[in-house]
């Protein structure tokens, strides 16, 4: 059994308390004395270019302070991209320049063109209303496959053409692909839409920028998920503001899923007037604007084929992938459809041959970037569809058909031919768990009642695998990262022997305040309450790269373990000097030093007191003090997997679709505290649902936002999900962090669109309608019942 509070115990987390009395501090609740307010003027059109801009009229309304354009940024550099792709042929991919406000040209509804800055935001909002903006509106590219139709009007004129690059992976296997379908005793082909999405977390964007021109500090307060990147980016590569001279601070943080990684223009606008004005300037993002101003999710066009032998093993994949960057390159844009999605394309399956093919395309759309789970639902949606069609066409138990295709547990390490190599897994042990929990055995019986009442009812079944905790640093380099992946933590234990822990992760919903401190109270053996973490703050936490990408744990928990075992020798050698013993005699048991056959011992309180108090102390062996850092940069991804089965009903008369089961088996390795993992399992399978019925980031062909609202874009409610069976009790360890942790973060949204599809084609077949193969997300009523009534 776990100690109390410590690695294994599902400890409530501590954090809530504060949110659930209304005591969290987030960036809107910071006011600072003398602050502005922003308002953006947007762009009202997709694609067009900037005449004249006039601000006459709105500069001496009431309360104005001053309007900025883009002609006030002339010398500032535009918002960079962290990830650089080079394409199939050698050439890096085409990357133009992204403003902090137009220049020229706006290139998707939402492209900020000038903003108002007044004394209150209605002031600021009037005024803007009072800017006359004269653009010739151009034709707008939206379908990106038009956007690559010669003569297609281009997003950036300065660019050769709409396309970002032509990625191919792996290249030298193309050939050999090629030939393995040309030999193949059954090719199973799909088309299929991984639909654009919101991420919608409940707290809007905020920025609140400051400046104290008595030491040239500038402070920037956001809603981000990963503060020192931002200070890096908007420090170096746009204000030109040195490190040292920039803070940034990420108080709570309500919900990011991907969204709040980046680094936006209004960050750094608000930095950059702070400056300018010598005093605070705020922004805070309505919904509306998040809609058109937060980067978009997914937006993926794909053909994927799948090639077997005559014993039904696959024997190659190919597939061929457009994907929408939006107008402007996002900070990891480039990475998710590329090294995000291509690697992951062996899933947990032994294919020998794989070939994957992205086009990454600019339209005139919000920019697109990474959404929980980034590249690999996308990766997993493609493959498990397939497999699920090629199984129809086969005839053959879908399951079945998996199972001879995995991977086995003697064959890890387990090198995919798309340059990731697993290190552990057991992925029979997970379908097992899922079926026996979804009590699979007993579904026809279920479906025969729910024949007797006129509905469909199927069951849908997806494996997933994903790589977490992206790394390492030099491979990813070598990649196109432009950023370290390494965490961080610093570990300060006070005299009176309670612990301040901080880390270059962030946590927005995670629960690090809880589990970090589960990790080190164990390590230690003294309860959870004496251990406090601080995040956020730049100022005062070691150079980290953030949350996201299921890392926290498994990198920067790593980071912690690292730190913690740093102070214990140090306090070893304490305990050595009050104990008289040698330091290889000392012993660290739930929280007591002792000298190994005796019964000599110090408590933790008595040698963090002594670390403090040095007299006597042998000080040109031994400093003062019990304080260390260290930073951890992992030698490889994680590699949590599961199996997932969904059970729905289908109304064929509305083609209505409900989930009435859902059951998730996972294997995230070792788990530190059941109960948030499990939590981070439902939030993810209810991200997952929504994007599979749901959910849908439209535009028109003017390129219009018609889905920016909660009035046209649908999220899931209570009534949408049912009651989940989670398990994570299939565990592999991780072989190279020294908890053994996976990630769990994203799993419930890489695993669940693919199985709820799968469970409605499934309903549908069994109800003889075996004429639909296939129906793109979101599997809306109206969708459904097309395809039920197609001929």
């Amino acid at each position: 059994m776990p100690m109390d509070g410590g690695i294994g115990a599902s400890t409530k987390r501590r954090e809530d308390v504060r949110f659930l009395t209304g005591n969290g501090r987030y960036t809107d609740d910071i006011n600072l004395r003398g602050q502005a307010h922003a308002f953006f003027l947007r762009s009202q059109v997709a694609h067009g270019r900037i005449n004249r801009i006039d601000t006459t009229e709105a500069a001496a309304m009431p309360g104005v302070v001053r309007i900025f354009t883009a002609a006030d940024f002339a010398g500032v550099g535009g918002l960079p991209c962290g990830w650089q792709v080079t394409d199939r042929h050698g050439q890096p991919m085409q990357e133009p320049k992204h403003p902090v406000l137009a220049e020229g040209k706006v290139r998707h509804v939402g492209d900020p063109i000038a903003v108002v800055v007044a004394e209150t935001l209605d002031q600021a909002r009037d005024a803007a209303e009072a800017i006359v903006v004269d653009i010739d509106e151009l034709p707008a590219v939206v379908d990106m496959k038009a956007a690559l139709a010669e003569g297609a009007p281009k997003v950036h004129d300065d660019l050769t053409s709409n396309l970002c690059y032509d990625w191919g992976f792996v290249e030298e296997n193309k050939a050999a692909v090629d030939e393995a379908f040309a030999k193949a005793a059954h090719v199973t082909r799909l088309e299929l839409v991984n639909q654009r999405l919101v991420a919608n977390p409940m707290e809007p964007r905020v920025a609140v920028g400051d400046y104290d021109p008595w030491n040239d500090q500038s402070t920037l307060y956001t809603t981000s998920q990963n503060p020192h990147v931002i200070r890096l980016l908007m420090g170096a590569f746009v204000l030109g503001i040195p490190e040292h001279k920039l803070r940034v601070v990420a108080p709570d943080v309500g919900g990011g899923f991907g969204s709040k990684i980046f680094h936006y223009a209004e960050e750094a606008f608000c930095t950059f007037a702070a400056r300018q004005l010598k005093r605070p300037v705020k922004w805070t993002s309505s919904r509306s604007e998040a809609f058109m101003s937060d980067a978009h999710g997914r937006d993926h066009v794909t053909t994927i084929e799948l090639a077997l032998d005559a014993d039904h093993n696959f024997t190659a994949i190919r597939t061929e992938t457009y994907a929408n960057m939006g107008a402007y390159l996002s900070t990891f844009a480039p990475s998710v459809p590329t090294w995000l999605h291509g690697t992951l394309m062996a899933g947990n399956y032994k294919t020998p041959l794989i070939y994957v093919n992205v086009k990454a395309v600019f339209t005139n759309t919000v920019p697109v970037d990474a959404y929980r789970g980034a590249g690999r639902p996308e990766a997993t949606f493609q493959l498990e569809r397939v497999i699920d069609k090629a199984a129809r066409e086969l005839g053959v138990d879908p399951v079945a058909l998996r199972r001879q295709n995995f991977i086995k547990p003697d064959q890890f390490p387990y090198a995919t031919p798309v340059a990731v190599e697993y290190d552990t897994g057991n992925y029979d042990a997970t379908m097992d768990k899922m079926l026996e929990l979804a009590d699979y055995s007993g579904f026809a019986a279920r479906a025969e009642e729910s024949a007797r009442r006129g509905k469909l009812r199927g069951f849908g079944i997806a494996h997933y695998i994903e790589a977490c905790g992206i790394a390492p640093s030099n491979l990813v380099g070598q990649l196109g990262a432009r950023a370290g992946l390494y965490e961080s933590a610093t570990v300060r234990v006070n005299a009176t022997g309670s612990i301040s822990v901080f880390t270059g992760s962030h946590s927005h919903g995670q629960g690090h305040e809880t589990t970090f401190a589960q990790v080190v109270a164990d390590m230690i053996g003294i309860d959870a309450s004496q251990v406090e973490i601080v995040h956020g703050d730049t100022s005062n936490t070691p150079m980290g790269m953030g949350t996201y990408g299921s890392r926290s744990l498994a990198v920067g928990g790593s980071a912690l373990v690292r730190a913690t075992n740093k102070i214990i020798d140090k306090a070893k050698k304490v305990a050595a000097h009050l104990l008289e013993a040698s330091e290889a005699d000392i012993e660290l048991k739930d929280g007591k030093f002792s000298v190994a056959g005796t019964d000599k011992s110090v408590d933790w309180a008595g040698v963090t007191l002594a670390a403090y108090v040095p007299h006597n102390y042998p000080l040109e062996n031994l400093e003062p003090g019990l304080e260390e850092t260290a930073f951890y940069d992992p030698s490889n991804f994680t590699y949590p997997a599961g199996a997932y089965g969904c059970e729905v009903e289908v109304d064929p008369e509305t083609g209505k679709v409900d989930i009435l089961a859902f059951t998730a088996a996972d294997d995230f390795g070792n788990v530190v505290n059941p109960m948030i993992v499990e939590g981070q399992v439902h939030g993810g399978l209810a991200q997952g649902i929504g994007q599979a019925l749901l959910e849908h980031c439209a535009y028109d062909e003017n390129g219009q936002l018609i889905s920016g609202s909660y009035m046209d874009y649908a999220m899931p409610r209570a009534d949408d999900v049912p009651a989940y069976k989670v398990d994570h009790s299939c565990v592999t360890p991780c072989t190279h962090n020294p908890l053994g942790v996976k990630g769990c973060g994203e799993a419930g949204a890489i695993g669940s669109p693919p199985a709820v599809v799968n469970a409605v084609i499934d309903a549908l077949h069994r109800a003889g309608h075996t004429h639909v193969t296939h129906i793109d997300m979101p599997l809306t009523p109206a969708r459904v019942w097309a395809a039920i009534n197609a001929r």
